[in-house]
């Protein structure tokens, strides 16, 4: 069954669990263009904030042949794949602008601070945790990618306190 798609539209394969990798890396060497789009988050650990990339669609990624004569059908066999995403029996496609667009968001995101993606802004309230002063409550001053500035009542007057972003926890 030798499909063949228009040269700006990319197909959906559906993978495995958690093996987006897998199946990237077997489409290459089948001379697949894949793209697995990824986006940056912030882990929070011990010695703090570490920056990891995840799918953006866990277990979507987009594939498409590399040369106009590639049949497609070799995919559903290809290891970390469990099949082509299909609508009916038409195998779906997205158009390449729209690719594009997704590979800009992803761009964007992996350039973006650990402080343009917290969600620690001024004036929220927040609790410390991971310090002697843990439990006590403050209110955030400002947010640089390293500190966080919290105000804090300490023996009864007001004390600006830099923490790091892994010490405090928004108050709910």
């Amino acid at each position: 069954m030798g499909e063949t798609s228009p040269p700006d539209r990319w197909y959906l394969a559906y993978t495995k669990p958690r093996q987006e990798q897998i199946a990237l890396v077997n489409l290459e060497q089948q001379a697949f263009e894949a793209y697995l789009p990824r986006y940056k988050k912030f882990k929070k650990t011990e010695q703090g904030p570490v920056a990891l990339f995840e799918p953006m669609f866990p277990r979507y990624m987009l594939f498409r042949p590399s040369k106009p004569e590639q049949s497609i059908s070799a995919v559903r066999s290809t290891k970390g794949v469990a099949t082509i995403v299909r609508f009916g029996f038409e195998p779906a496609m997205l158009h390449d602008t729209l690719v594009q667009r997704i590979r800009q968001l992803e761009q964007d995101r992996n350039h973006a601070t650990l402080q343009e993606l917290s969600d620690l802004k001024p004036g929220q309230s927040v609790r410390l945790k991971h310090t002697a002063l843990g439990g006590i409550e403050g209110l955030i001053q400002s947010v640089s990618s390293k500190r966080v500035a919290v105000l804090l009542e300490i023996l009864g007057r007001p004390t600006v306190v830099q923490l790091e972003h892994h010490q405090v926890e928004v108050n709910t």
